[in-house]
């Protein structure tokens, strides 16, 4: 069906360029014919002032040509010529003539006399296809001057919002209101080569008014309210809807939209017809200033906006949020309803807020999906989907449409590289302590810190490492030192010194334990490092501990202590339980978990078994499996115990069969001293989030930012990019396919047709120089010299044809300049979650437009005419019926909108049930070919009004 209704649209077209063509060359042999006569007469109207002949009717100077039917009669044509003589208006109309005039940038074909009809047809395919490759090329460097304001408009700020518990959170919001920066300069970047062609025209006419200007915008506002609308009410996929978010700012702007088009018609037909005064050029340009207050006055609910319905619901997320009677209601209708409280915090804490949480449920269903991949491969894949499902700007569906046509591959590939390059970013930030003391001198300490040691193990080793520059010598003094352990008692002491030759790392040496018969408490001794050479600093553990073991009794078990703390990070933990005061036998220790706030399969892993302790040893880990959520904010606990230790039964069997007589110490110690369990039982494992995650968590957030991966940071990377042909996929980062995915074919053909364009704007600045405000004055500047060629092409293109500069510029130039605005619209249906960007930046472009684009020429033109004396003439002629026939077919267009989105059986400005769709698209295509054929028909008076 889509293809179905891209061919009709096509063919459509087609039978209008042809339909225009032929009549236009017709009448081009019919002016040739009657080129006598108006020599003859051209002489007779050369008294008139240039005024008088800018101010003549259309339809007068256009008599020429005789009345339908009456053509080939020399008499009528004689009386027609002298009657036009006596009212000043027999003067020849250049255009009649073909004889195209010389354009302000680009050179005129000659000759321009005597021209065949072939001869016309290739110079119009010549500036034909300039005309698309200029397109192509203004394209390009506009979506330069939109990464330049999306860069401008990202700019941020520091807050200090309050948290839920009264903790002060620093945050970063936007300076710029998103309704304005919408309105401005977006508009002005999707609008900028209809805007600047009208002001270029001024001048270029020496301040006189001109069609092509405001054709040119009149045809583009029909093209973009009823094609792009249309066109995106059957791209969204079946059983989905759009719906407008902003519906007061849209109420606003569709308002401005219409009315901008009604003041047209009013200042060229009405108050003061034909003329443009001053006060009417001015007012039109002051409309602009005026939208732009009112919708960010709707947006914020300023002014009258504060007394109207206002509700507070808790949005799908969990967070409090103020919303309009409509949108609460939608949201009842998906599910049940939330209770509607008010909210505590600002906007921007909650903005942040729900960002963060959507962070952490994406990881939690990436975890779940990918149960292998480790944290940081987690972490990178959501930050990728955050950027991907993120709020996304105009701009960067305007770049993203113009990438894909000039095979410059798809900006989802550049948000992978952002997210990659933000999670490294961060890591490095909170790892930047870890490195600290690379530079530091020469460090010697202890390694391990901490030595435990049965008492009848003879002797131990002690390791002493240094770490630093190890080229040169090295030595540092040892010594042991009595603590509940007496040397000549417990063990030997000791005292020495430890040469480190050049190369080497470290050093050993032994202690010797002296053992005994008698049962005593654990003991421990300290060792210590001093006098170190030149150059060396002495670390911690400067001290190491030893603790010296009994083994003359089963041993006490316990935990290291009570309560443990860990991330949820952590994966699998190792909780230790010591055994002291002996360590004779083998010892069989019961354990098991316990629910405390931690849930058993969600939080953790439960545990239960026993730990064998053999003979002499003194220390066993419990294994403790615990499950990543990923949550932002947990703490719970459980609680893991041991039973009472037992010695081995197959010990005390065989120790029992024994005789007396042949009981050994060891075997009388398993008889008589059983092991028992010491003061810590029961330990508790507290879970927390880990504070790195925290940290990434935040950091990832405050950086997900999708307007940076529309600038560039060097004219390396640009150029880079320029030369680089890459797939345009349609990839969003769920797709199972990780496969490579090469360039098509059509993808390297329009990389080399558009090579010339991409390295030429890879000289403009990068967004990173000046916060963008260097690209973005660059880039207007090239836009507009773009611009001049753009209009001396179009004009030469109607002139060769002989089409008027009105059609060329309602049909030709009007859809040059919306193309790529259509298919960013079409990228925006589909994956934005609302309407806005692809309804409300029409009507908001539209309105801007004429204020802008309109209102700033003729404000130009008037005060110069002024200024000498004279009036700015404005014929209204065919700008004046398009803008009178469109005023009426938007309001048409805006009621079937609003019908949808009112309708219960639809429900929706976009998508929907597909009949109902289809419907609605056809009836707004058929308002745009209506509105294109009628103003060709009356412009060249197939129809008289």
């Amino acid at each position: 069906m889509q293809l179905l209704l891209k061919s009709i649209f096509t063919c459509a077209l087609f039978v209008i360029f042809v339909y225009a063509t032929a009549q236009s060359l017709l009448k081009v042999q019919e002016t040739e014919a009657r080129q006598a006569y108006l020599n003859v007469t051209s002489s007779s109207s050369s008294n008139l002032s240039q005024d008088d002949v800018h101010f003549l009717s259309r339809r007068l100077r256009q008599a020429t040509a005789g009345e339908e039917g009456d053509e080939g009669a020399p008499s009528q044509m004689d009386d027609e010529l002298e009657q036009m003589t006596k009212v000043h208006a027999e003067a020849p109309d250049a255009e009649e003539l073909r004889e195209c005039s010389e354009g302000l940038v680009l050179p005129l074909w000659m000759p321009q006399r005597n021209i065949s009809v072939g001869d016309r047809l290739v110079r119009g395919f010549v500036y034909f296809v300039l005309l698309i490759y200029l397109f192509v090329g203004v394209s390009i460097i506009a979506d330069r001057f939109m990464a330049a304001i999306e860069a401008i408009t990202s700019i941020e700020r520091a807050v200090v919002v309050k948290g839920p518990n009264n903790t002060k959170q620093v945050m970063h919001v936007r300076i710029w209101n998103e309704t304005v920066a919408n309105l401005t300069l977006m508009a002005l970047g999707s609008s900028a080569p209809e805007i600047l062609l009208s002001v270029i025209e001024i001048y270029a006419k020496d301040f006189e008014s001109g069609d092509l200007g405001p054709g040119t915008i009149v045809g583009s506002a029909a093209y973009n309210l009823f094609m792009i609308i249309a066109v995106c009410m059957i791209w969204i996929p079946a059983g989905e809807v759009r719906r407008i978010r902003h519906l007061r700012v849209f109420f606003v702007t569709a308002l401005f939209s219409v009315f901008a088009y009604v003041w047209l018609w009013l200042i060229l037909s009405v108050f003061t017809p034909g003329v443009i005064l001053v006060w009417e050029a001015i007012v039109t340009l002051l409309f602009f200033p005026l939208t732009v207050l009112w919708a960010y006055i709707a947006e914020r609910r300023l002014l009258v906006y504060k007394y109207m319905d206002k509700n507070y619901r808790v949005n799908k997320r969990g967070t409090v949020v103020a919303g309009e009677h409509d949108q609460v209601e939608m949201d009842a209708e998906k599910g049940p309803k939330q209770p509607m409280v008010t909210s505590a915090r600002g906007n921007d804490a909650e903005a942040f807020d729900e960002a963060r949480r959507e962070y952490i449920t994406l990881l939690t269903e990436l975890r779940q999906k990918y149960p292998d991949a480790d944290l940081e491969q987690l972490e990178m894949m959501a930050q990728e989907q955050v950027l991907a499902r993120s709020s996304k700007s105009r701009a960067f569906y305007r770049i993203q449409a113009t990438r894909k046509m000039v095979g410059s591959g798809n900006l989802m590939r550049k948000i992978q590289e952002r997210a990659h390059s933000d999670l490294t970013e961060v890591k490095a930030q909170l790892h930047a302590g870890d490195d600290e003391e690379v530079d530091d001198p020469i460090r010697m300490y202890f390694e391990p810190g901490h030595y435990t040691v049965m008492e009848n193990c003879g002797e131990f080793e002690v390791r002493v490492v240094r770490r630093g520059d190890i080229s040169t010598y090295a030595s540092v003094e040892y010594e042991t030192q009595d603590g509940t352990a007496s040397a000549g008692t417990d063990f030997v002491g000791r005292k020495g010194l430890l040469s480190f030759p050049p190369g080497v790392d470290e050093q050993r040496f032994r202690i010797e334990v002296i053992d005994d018969d008698v049962f005593e408490e654990d003991e421990c001794f300290y060792i210590r490092l001093f006098n170190p050479s030149e150059g060396v600093k002495l670390a911690v553990p400067m001290i190491a501990t030893v603790m010296i073991l009994d083994d003359d009794h089963a041993g006490i078990f316990a935990f290291t202590d009570s309560v443990f703390e860990i991330t949820e990070s952590v994966g699998r933990f190792e909780l230790k339980v010591m055994r002291y005061s002996g360590a004779r036998g083998t010892v069989i220790v019961p354990y098991w978990t316990e629910n405390d706030t931690a849930t058993e399969s969600k939080d953790y892993e439960g545990a239960r078994g026993e730990l064998v302790f053999e003979n002499n040893e003194s220390e066993k880990f419990i294994d403790l499996f615990i499950l990543e959520e990923s949550s932002y904010e947990k703490d719970v606990s459980f609680k893991v115990h041991i039973g009472e230790p037992r010695l081995a039964p197959a010990k005390i069997k065989e120790v029992e069969k024994k005789p007396v007589q042949d009981l050994t110490e060891l075997d009388r110690i398993l008889l008589l001293s059983k092991p028992r369990n010491g003061e810590l039982t029961t330990a508790y494992v507290r879970i927390r989030e880990s504070q790195e995650f925290k940290a990434t968590v935040d950091k990832l957030v405050a950086k997900a930012n999708v307007s940076a991966v529309l600038g560039t940071s060097s004219w390396k990377e640009q150029f880079k990019d320029a030369l680089t042909v890459i797939p345009a996929d349609e990839s969003e980062f769920d797709n199972d396919d990780e496969e490579e995915e090469v360039p098509s074919c059509f993808s390297y053909v329009s990389h080399f047709i558009c090579l010339f364009w991409k390295v030429l704007f890879a000289f403009v600045p990068p967004t990173d120089i000046c916060g963008g405000y260097v690209t973005f004055v660059v880039s207007i500047f090239v836009i507009g010299v773009i611009t001049a060629i753009i209009g001396d092409a179009a004009s030469y293109f109607g002139c060769a044809l002989n089409i008027k500069d009105s059609v060329t510029a309602i049909l030709f130039v009007a859809l040059g300049t919306s193309i790529p605005d259509t298919f960013a619209s079409m990228i925006a249906a589909k994956h934005d979650e609302g309407a806005d960007n692809c309804i409300g930046n029409v009507t908001g472009s539209n309105a801007v437009n004429v204020f802008l684009g309109i209102g700033l020429a003729w404000t130009i033109a008037a005060v110069y005419h002024s200024s000498h004396g004279m009036t700015f003439n404005v014929e209204p002629g065919t700008i004046g019926f398009a803008v009178a026939l469109f005023c009426g077919e938007a309001l048409i267009a805006i009621m079937l909108i609003m019908f949808r989105r009112w309708h219960k059986g639809i429900g929706a400005e976009l998508g929907g049930p597909k009949v109902s769709k289809y419907i609605s698209a056809a009836i707004l295509v058929f308002l745009w070919v209506f509105y294109v054929v009628i103003c060709i028909l009356e412009a060249y008076d197939v129809i008289r009004v």
